[in-house]
């Protein structure tokens, strides 16, 4: 039988079965609640150790690094599964379960209990698979143990109650692209300009003494012509660049509130009575 003190040396060590096949890795070791006596060894079993099983380890042997247990591997393997509750017990119908399986008579188990090592008679038993199960170091894959409760039958019956909190943060993620882009558009535009043209206009004069000279100049009757040109403007359209802004993109951060939704699970503790029954007494059950 494996001892308080060479617990250490067995969580987080292989469990090897009688021919020398490794079964899996311990994982937890359960105790008497009124021996303090080891009684179940968990075992890490299947790939990447996705399954546990429990083993009696009151003919199991310390060998070396290792743990040996009188079992075969594929009986561990396919042993019943089973629910601890959350003090870390196992029920007596799982324990029951157990026995059974890898039978074990369950009437030999409660005579080793009743009587403590020095001979006197207990008060009773506690399911043998309940207590300090290596709970808190053993959970954590330490070499460590929960020290199990003495002979008195007492043991914190304080239960931990955990829940859920919702940390909520922001993460910095990007949400789009601006650009800015340059192209060319024709458009039409209108100007009004003034223009200025010549026309013919003919002038009459008499003859005067101021003119006669002039207008007695030529023959008598004859035939002649006189021309002038004619000017006139007409709107000259250019274009010319020039620049008429510098365009850039900035970004500037705002902040505003989001409102942020989760669940969270709490954990709650209620308190239940049931009848004591004379078999219950029996076995130390309360």
């Amino acid at each position: 039988m494996i001892t308080r003190e060479e617990i250490a040396n067995v969580l987080d060590h292989p469990v090897y079965d009688g021919d020398g096949n490794k079964i899996g890795d311990a994982k937890h070791v359960f105790f008497d609640d009124m021996t303090g006596r080891p009684e179940w060894v968990s075992v890490k079993t299947g790939m990447f150790g996705s399954n546990e099983s429990f083993v009696p380890i009151r003919d199991a042997s310390l060998v070396q690094d290792h743990l040996e247990v009188p079992y075969r591997k594929d009986q561990v393997k396919d042993a019943p599964n089973v629910d601890v509750d959350a003090g870390g017990h196992l029920s007596e119908t799982e324990e029951h379960r157990l026995y059974d399986y890898y039978g074990i008579n369950w009437d030999s188990v409660l005579s080793e209990a009743e009587r403590t090592d020095d001979g006197r008679w207990a008060a009773g038993t506690g399911t043998a698979g309940t207590a300090g199960a290596a709970g808190a170091a053993g959970a954590a894959g330490t070499a460590g143990y929960q020290d199990a409760p003495e002979r008195t039958g007492m043991r914190d019956d304080a239960m931990t109650r955990s829940e859920e909190q919702m940390h909520v943060g922001v993460e910095r993620r990007e949400s789009g692209r601006a650009r800015l882009r340059k192209y060319v558009v024709t458009e039409e535009v209108q100007q009004t300009v003034p223009v200025s043209h010549e026309e013919v206009r003919v002038e009459r004069e008499p003859i005067t003494d101021a003119n006669r000279d002039a207008a007695l100049s030529g023959p008598e009757i004859s035939e002649d012509e006189h021309e002038v040109t004619l000017h006139e403007e007409r709107p000259v359209v250019d274009t010319e660049t020039v620049p008429v802004e510098r365009v850039r993109m900035t970004t500037e951060e705002r902040t505003e509130n989001e409102t942020v939704r989760g669940q969270v699970r709490k954990e709650r503790i209620e308190a239940e009575a049931e009848a004591t029954t004379d078999d219950d007494t029996r076995r130390g059950r309360t």
